[in-house]
């Protein structure tokens, strides 16, 4: 992909957002387009359709807004996507909603372009979404442990005395663990 900056047809550079980072909170603050910021506000009523409790933007997929046109002109939005891993089924199915949500708002043209480099990681999730996925029963993302072990907090009653029982849960980004506490099973949201 070229990094040289975009211009429209008479040589105008569109408005972008800055979110360049995980921080999208950072990223809404900042910009000084309240098209963007409005862009950003509709992403984040989307959800995922494999963990409804999380928005795209609390799972921090949502890389770049580029308003090429605004509204008022034609209309015209680039919206940059990364996955949370390679071949992940939802990514279709967001890329779609996306879509959808921006037409619906009035865009009369919406790019969904997917960026691979630099991959998605567990650290570009809003800690907010971390602590949504607890309150839903599945242990958020935790560095301490690369490959899911013995020992991940159950989201149920906060023990650390778990067992691994699958490297994957109900999703490949997920893997399933059994609490021998309260001997509930858990997903846990493997760390990338």
């Amino acid at each position: 992909m070229c990094n040289a900056p975009f211009r429209d047809a008479i040589g105008k550079r569109p408005y972008r957002s800055s979110y360049k980072t995980s921080n999208v909170a950072l990223a809404i603050s900042t910009n000084d387009n309240p098209e963007i910021r409005e862009c950003y506000s509709l992403l984040g009523t989307i959800h995922d359709p494999e963990i409804p409790v999380l928005s795209i933007l609390d799972l921090g997929i949502v890389r770049d807004i580029e308003l090429q046109s605004p509204l008022q002109q034609e209309g015209q939005v680039r919206v940059t996507i990364t996955s949370t891993y390679t071949g992940c089924p939802a990514m279709d199915t967001i890329a779609m909603l996306i879509r959808m949500e921006l037409l619906k708002k009035g865009y009369k043209k919406v790019e969904i372009m997917t960026a691979i480099s630099p991959a998605w990681t567990t650290d570009w999730m809003s800690q907010e979404g971390k602590q949504k996925l607890k309150v839903y029963g599945i242990a958020p993302p935790d560095k301490r442990f690369e490959i899911p072990a013995d020992g991940i907090i159950c989201p149920h009653c906060g023990s650390a005395h778990t067992r691994l029982l699958s490297e994957f849960g109900s999703t490949a980004c997920k893997s399933l663990l059994q609490c021998n506490e309260c001997k509930e099973p858990f997903d846990y949201f493997k760390c990338h």
